[in-house]
């Protein structure tokens, strides 16, 4: 039986891929935050729900060692983060030091905590959850898209770094997802200045819009695959609307694709 430690398991996407690899006969060590709030996952054959918090650097070194030596780990999936939306002059401190130790530090601290282990194994693979918003920048996102670039970029170079001891390292960049992400896992501040850009940005996330977004079982499915199709694929994007932006993007080239994004901005 294979086993996957998954981060961020309590709900949305998380617990969606924890649900889909225990019915394909896997292991599931599936952590959050608030464990205790968990009834689903809990009730499930070969799961274990465990708390952690990914910006605690000494709960992940002893929550992975734990784990590795009661059960073996073969994936890791990073998929704790949550969107800061909102001008950046409108952050305080706290806030995007939030950011930044969630979505960046968090995937930084889990894969160092497992590199030895799966090295040392010489097979397994790391995937992180990126966004459509880590390969092309978006309006109001400039916290947010920070991190998801940096992961991108720390992604590539892990596969690099670790493709001669037979570790592949993977991300996956969905699109609008049909989850409570919206209510749960999205922080913000506006600012009087940028209220404009705002509204114009919130139109884009009508009832209309969101119905065409992925389900979380869709995105799950893409992770499956990514953790089951032993090639050495970078990157899978995840949703039919990261598809054609990224599918844009390269057509039109970055500097044609910014300006074509601008002009919608400033409305010329």
């Amino acid at each position: 039986m294979k086993t996957i430690f998954i981060t961020g398991a309590g709900a949305g996407l998380g617990k969606a891929t924890a649900k889909l690899f225990q019915s394909k006969g896997w292991q599931v060590i599936a952590t959050m935050r608030n464990p205790e709030r968990e009834t689903e996952l809990q009730l499930l054959e070969n799961v274990t729900v465990l708390q952690l918090d990914v910006t605690d650097a000494s709960q992940i070194d002893n929550t992975v060692k734990q784990v590795i030596e009661k059960y073996g780990v073969d994936v890791v999936l990073n998929n704790a983060g949550y969107g800061l939306i909102g001008p950046l002059e409108a952050f305080s401190d706290v806030q995007i030091t939030r950011q930044i130790d969630t979505n960046l530090l968090g995937v930084i601290r889990v894969m160092k905590a497992f590199t030895p282990y799966l090295r040392s194994k010489g097979e397994g693979v790391f995937i992180t959850i990126s966004s459509m918003f880590g390969l092309a920048g978006f309006p109001t996102c400039s916290l947010y898209s920070a991190t998801k670039w940096a992961l991108e970029g720390f992604c590539e170079c892990m596969a690099y770094d670790l493709a001669t001891f037979g570790v592949r390292v993977k991300t996956i960049a969905p699109g609008g997802i049909q989850t409570d992400f919206a209510g749960r896992s999205l922080d913000g501040a506006g600012h009087n200045a940028y209220m404009p850009l705002m509204a114009k940005v919130s139109e884009g996330y009508n009832e209309e819009a969101l119905s065409k977004y992925s389900t979380a079982q869709q995105i799950a499915d893409v992770i499956y695959e990514a953790a089951t199709d032993n090639n050495n694929q970078l990157r899978y994007l995840a949703g039919p609307d990261a598809v054609a932006l990224y599918k844009e993007r390269l057509e039109l080239g970055p500097e044609a694709h910014f300006q074509k994004t601008r002009q919608w901005v400033v409305g010329r």
